[in-house]
């Protein structure tokens, strides 16, 4: 019998909170309640180090069901393409200018939020139409 683990997914940045905040609406994700013993979130960063303070955010699937997205500060930049990627998955079940249709408008509101687009990758027989994308600190996703 196999065991099904939830996971998480650690994303690499300068800016965790911006990052988050970013996905959370990309995703329609929410940011979690502060830890136990916080009223606000602000208060909790207060409570840190200064070292500490901003050094990560979370954001939350409301259903419970996609994973925990985690944003962690780093010291260095970005340097190379990533080895992991979202598909955030908006053409599911359409295909040709439907699909086309979809990922474009969706790609027009993420741009809105600051994401750039990279490049559209159109259907080759084999592969449906996707749009790569990079946000905000330039971390590759793709719109599938």
């Amino acid at each position: 019998m196999s065991v099904i683990r939830k996971f998480q997914v650690t994303f690499d940045c300068a800016e965790p909170e911006r990052v988050a905040r970013f996905w959370c609406e990309v995703l329609g994700y929410v940011v979690p309640s502060p830890p136990e013993g916080f009223a606000t979130w602000d208060e909790f960063e207060r409570s840190q180090s200064s070292g500490d303070q901003g050094s990560w955010f979370a954001c939350v699937d409301p259903s419970g069901v996609g994973p925990r997205l985690y944003f962690q500060r780093v010291p260095e930049g970005k340097v190379a393409k990533n080895r992991v990627h979202l598909d955030v998955r908006v053409g599911t079940g359409l295909v040709g200018e439907e699909r086309l249709a979809a990922l474009e408008a969706e790609c027009a509101r993420l741009v809105a939020l600051g994401a750039v687009r990279v490049r559209l990758l159109r259907a080759d027989g084999v592969n449906e139409s996707c749009i790569v994308m990079q946000d905000i600190e330039g971390n590759e996703f793709c719109l599938d």
